[in-house]
Formats: C-alpha cells, structure tokens, sequence
C-alpha cells in the first residue's frame, strides 16, 4: 500500500485517529478530531490533551494513560470531551502504546448518541420501577384499607337480630348482603397476604380447584345474577385443578362474568358458558357469552389495552379486560377473544402447561 492511500486513509475516515506523545499532547490527528471537538489544530496541539476531558473524567483517565505508559493497551474505554461551544461528547478509544517512540496511537469512535439511547432507557427503567412502586403501594393500601369498613359491615350483621324479621325476601336479601361482604373480606385479605408475601415482582402460586375458586366469586355476585336473571353453566370435566395465582384466577372469573353480565343485549338474558378443556395437550379455560360481542376490526390491538372502553355503559372504566390480561400473560399464558356484533363473546384462556 502507498504512502498515498495511508494518508487517504487517514483523512477521510469519521473516525478520530490521533497520534500522542507521552508527554501528553496531540502530535497528529486527522480532520475529524477538529471537526467534531471544534477547535482548530493549533489550538489542539498547543494545549495539553487532558484539557479538552471533562473535569469529571480527567483523574480515571489519567490512571489509564499511566497504565498506556507501562504498555498496557487500552481498549474500548469511554470519556468525555468538551467541545469548544461547551456540549459534551462520548468518545470510546482504543489505544496502542510504542514505547520506542514514546508515543500513543489511538482510535476513538463518537458515541454520544448510543449514550443518549442508554441514559433515556435507564430513564424509563426508573420511571416504569417508580410507577410500579406506587401502584403496588396504592393498592397494598387500599386492599388494607377497606377492610376496616368491611369489618364494621360484618359486625352490624352480627349484631343484626334477624329472629325479628319476619319477611322472607328481606332475609333472603341479608344473607346475600352478609355473603358479599364475607367475600369481599377474604378477597382483601388475599390481596394484603399477597403482596406481604413477596417483593411485588415474583407472584406466588399454588394449585386451584377451579370450582371452589369459581363458587366463591359466583357467591359474591349472586345479587347481580340474580337480578340480571343470568344462567351460567359450568363444565370443569376436562381438568378442575391449575396451578396458578388464586387472587389473579378469581379475577379473571369476576370480570369476565360482570362484563358478560353488564353487557348483555338489550332484552335478553346473559347466558354464560365456563368450561374447561384440552386441546393438543395445552389446558384451557373457555367462556362464552350471548352479550353484544365485539367488532374485532374496531377492536384489534387494542381489546385489552388499559383504560379502553368499546361500549357504552356507565360503569365501563376500560379496566376489567387489562388486568385479565396482565394476570395471565405475567404467568406464561395467553388469552384470545372470537366474537361478532350482537353475536356474543368466547375468550379462550390457555394455561402454561
């Protein structure tokens, strides 16, 4: 290779390619060092390379140019230079010591803008762990929370003398409210226990019979059954244990069936199908609904995004769809959703075998 094209080389590549003494100053560097950093080369050369390093890495970076005097090559290192209008740019070098010629010969690659990249992931990183704190912190404290006034609802049915009462839809109506209230507490106290138990990262499981999780849900919301005069067939003959998170699975039964309930067609009552099923091996939960269905076009990519409503009902808050969701894919699952307008819903739930 000519003399020529070694020069060529050196001119034309981005990169910056210096040449330094030992003494710590420039002695050669190629048009990109200039063009990047701002300064002329006189300027470059007149002064000492540690005065262009941001104050901040000067003391690491000279404890490796020690090491560079002692012929240890540097490879790959990161600092800060300041550029003559004041910004700060990342630089990565790889450095070769000659000690016959006392000199240094380098190579670095501007990287500001791969670390530009990484400080705003790291950003996000931090905010995703803040907002996540809170939330497991505003729910710890509301789970803990309202089992106070729940509490006292369950002491007024014990001090509640029913032998006075002689109206049997009026008992009927106690017992349901006392048989809510008694759900709601054990649910409370699933959620305190949980989030007790673990770091809010690692969720526990155990194996579920999938019909006492579903009896104690469908008891909670035999009021809402009741007057939505809703029939609800179960058929847990295919499998009826899963090992899965307890308060996550009554989850998913209570907003499926609310959400089948609550949009049901105008007219005719919700029936509602729960079954359990295996197909090529993999375990399923399947529930079908005869409600208002979905427009899978309108939908698509967004069913169970968080705070997204597809009807209109003064109780949707776009909520129910996104924790079942969340509460199956953060256990290995997967769930999916056929339906048609005024057609009704099947949402097949597959377990992570």
């Amino acid at each position: 290779m000519t003399k020529y094209s070694l020069d060529r080389f050196f001119e034309l590549t981005p990169d910056l390619l210096c040449i330094a003494g030992y003494d710590g100053y420039f002695k050669k560097i190629n048009p990109a060092v200039s063009e990047l950093l701002g300064y002329s080369n006189e300027e470059l050369y007149a002064r000492p390379i540690n005065d262009f390093i941001y104050h901040g890495d000067r003391e690491i970076t000279s404890k490796h140019r020690d090491s560079l005097k002692n012929d240890i090559p540097l490879l790959n290192y990161e600092n800060r230079y300041v550029k003559k209008n004041g910004e700060l740019v990342w630089l990565s070098w790889t450095s070769m010591p000659v000690e016959a010629e006392q000199m240094v010969y380098a190579i670095a690659k501007d990287i500001t803008h791969k670390k530009k990249i990484e400080d705003d992931r790291i950003q996000l990183i931090e905010n995703l762990i803040k907002i996540n704190n809170d939330q497991k912190q505003l729910s710890y404290i509301t789970s803990h929370d309202l089992r106070s006034p729940v509490n006292n609802l369950l002491m007024v049915f014990k001090m509640l003398n029913i032998s006075k009462i002689q109206d049997a839809e009026t008992l009927e109506f106690i017992d349901i409210l006392k048989s809510a209230t008694e759900s709601l507490k054990d649910t409370l106290n699933t959620y305190v226990d949980a989030f007790s138990a673990n770091d809010g990262l690692t969720i526990q499981t155990g194996e579920i019979e999938l019909d006492k999780c579903l009896t104690m849900v469908l008891n909670s919301l035999s009021a809402l059954i009741k007057e939505s005069k809703a029939t609800i067939s179960v058929d847990f003959e295919a499998f009826n244990k899963i090992n899965f998170n307890k308060a996550y699975l009554e989850s998913i039964f209570l907003n499926l069936i609310t959400n089948s309930i609550k949009y049901a067609q105008h007219g005719i009552p919700p029936v509602i199908s729960i079954r359990s099923a295996r197909v090529k091996g993999i375990r399923q939960l399947i529930i079908t609904d005869n409600g208002v269905g979905f427009d899978m076009n309108k939908v698509k990519g967004k069913l169970f995004g968080f705070n997204q409503r597809f009807h209109d009902h003064p109780d949707s808050k776009g909520i129910g769809l996104y924790l079942v969701y969340n509460h199956i894919t953060s256990l290995g699952g997967h769930i999916s959703l056929k339906s048609k307008p005024n057609e009704g819903a099947v949402f097949t739930i597959s377990f992570k075998n």
